[in-house]
């Protein structure tokens, strides 16, 4: 009887770590569903609760991040990497993998160390044009390196590295055709341009605040805007519109946008932070972007991400400590710039990998082959 193939994913710690190992799981089911998949997280972070709402089981590791200032907490931290990999340790004799996965986030470490050290073919997926920590001390052990960016035998040997841009959610795949019925569900016409304003889930101080500090703007600059604050502007947000005596038939304001897809399709220009799954997002939905990426990352990530684009002519580029100055000018500047638009479209769109999920599926089945 022919055994069922077992793959192991590990990784986690934020959303952009945790969707990129979900697709990746459900492109292997659709092509095997047959095979066994086992997510190892971070005890206490989101993927504890992310994976199995996505139907798949997980264990986690007591293992946490270390501090880069001198703190007491990186003591602690030292033990909780050792029995991370004594678990580690018992979690791969018991299950048996045959290929090991990393994603990147705490838990891929101890992992596929181990993973690496008992002979078991192994690949990780690194989503950023900088890479992580994690990512780099597991480059020598492991066999393959799945990334979305060119350029990055800086950081990886360059014989183990093959191009898969990062997974993307499969609604943005049709979104050309999904704009008269974005602008209905959102109650706009299509007579003004649109302008989508995100800062990720939980929205984004500087973003907010830049919008905020210039509603009279946007709203001489006639324009229709759909922003989403995040749960703790909200409010806020909702109380200043006030103000503008019924204006906010222009300017929608959302704690959380559920449908992505129609806000995509919706917009003629979006305002976002930099992270890597929100620019292959961006990417795929081909619409000019500005991007204002976070500065509170590891290693100033999303400012090298918003580079890439920027060094392509496929994205504006404006710094946090100067979004509140610049931003709305920026903004409707653009927005009345017809040729300009239409090459960041254009640029932003060759940068696009659809099937990122499957390519990097069928490379983890090539390792069991």
């Amino acid at each position: 009887m022919k055994k069922n193939k077992k793959i192991i994913i590990s990784g986690g710690g934020t959303g952009g770590h945790i969707f990129p190992a979900i697709s990746i799981a459900n492109a292997l089911k659709r092509i095997d569903e047959n095979i066994e998949i086992l997510f190892v997280g971070a005890k206490s972070k989101m993927e504890m609760v992310r994976v199995p709402d996505a139907g798949y089981k997980i264990v986690g590791l007591p293992i946490s991040g270390f501090q880069r200032r001198i703190t007491l907490k990186n003591i602690s931290f030292f033990f909780k990497l050792f029995f991370s990999i004594l678990k580690s340790k018992r979690i791969i004799n018991s299950f048996k993998p045959d290929v090991a996965v990393g994603v990147g986030g705490y838990a891929s470490g101890p992992l596929l160390y181990i993973a690496s050290k008992k002979g078991i073919p192994s690949l990780i997926q690194e989503q950023n044009s900088y890479a992580g920590i994690t990512n780099k001390l597991l480059a020598k052990r492991v066999d393959k390196i799945c990334v979305a960016y060119h350029n990055m035998e800086n950081f990886f040997p360059k014989e183990k590295i093959l191009f898969t841009g990062n997974p993307i959610r499969k609604d943005l795949l049709e979104i050309d055709s999904k704009k008269d019925d974005a602008l209905k569900y959102f109650n706009l016409n299509n007579k003004s341009k649109v302008l989508l304003i995100v800062g990720g889930s939980l929205g984004a101080l500087t973003i907010n605040q830049s919008v905020l500090k210039d509603l009279d703007k946007f709203f001489r600059g006639g324009v229709q805007v759909i922003w989403q604050t995040g749960k703790s502007f909200y409010e806020k947000a909702k109380f200043e519109l006030l103000r503008y005596n019924n204006q906010e038939k222009r300017i929608k304001i959302y704690d959380f946008i559920s449908k992505m897809d129609f806000a995509y399709a919706a917009a003629d220009i979006i305002i976002s932070r930099a992270g890597a799954g929100t620019i292959s997002e961006l990417c795929l939905v081909k619409k000019p972007v500005i991007l204002i990426p976070s500065p509170n990352v590891a290693e100033d990530h999303q400012t090298k991400n918003a580079i890439a684009l920027v060094e392509k002519n496929a994205a504006v580029l404006i710094k946090d400590n100067q979004a509140i100055e610049l931003l709305a000018d920026e903004a409707l500047s653009l927005i009345k710039d017809a040729d300009k638009m239409k090459n960041l479209s254009e640029n932003i769109s060759k940068l696009a990998v659809a099937n990122s999920d499957e390519i990097i599926a069928n490379e983890i089945l090539k390792m069991i082959e």
